[in-house]
């Protein structure tokens, strides 16, 4: 199960960047933030 969070917390964070690199800044932010969250541990990639 964790590993199925891991991998979607790192798909909603990179989600995040392309998304603030787009413009849309308040979503970018709100992915990598859900990203984070759901991440084993509340981190991913030393975050």
């Amino acid at each position: 199960m964790s590993i199925l969070l891991l991998i979607l917390g790192i798909i909603l964070i990179v989600s995040g960047v392309l998304g603030v690199l787009r413009g849309q800044l308040l979503w970018g932010i709100v992915l990598i933030v859900v990203g984070v969250i759901l991440s084993p541990g509340g981190f991913v990639l030393g975050l």
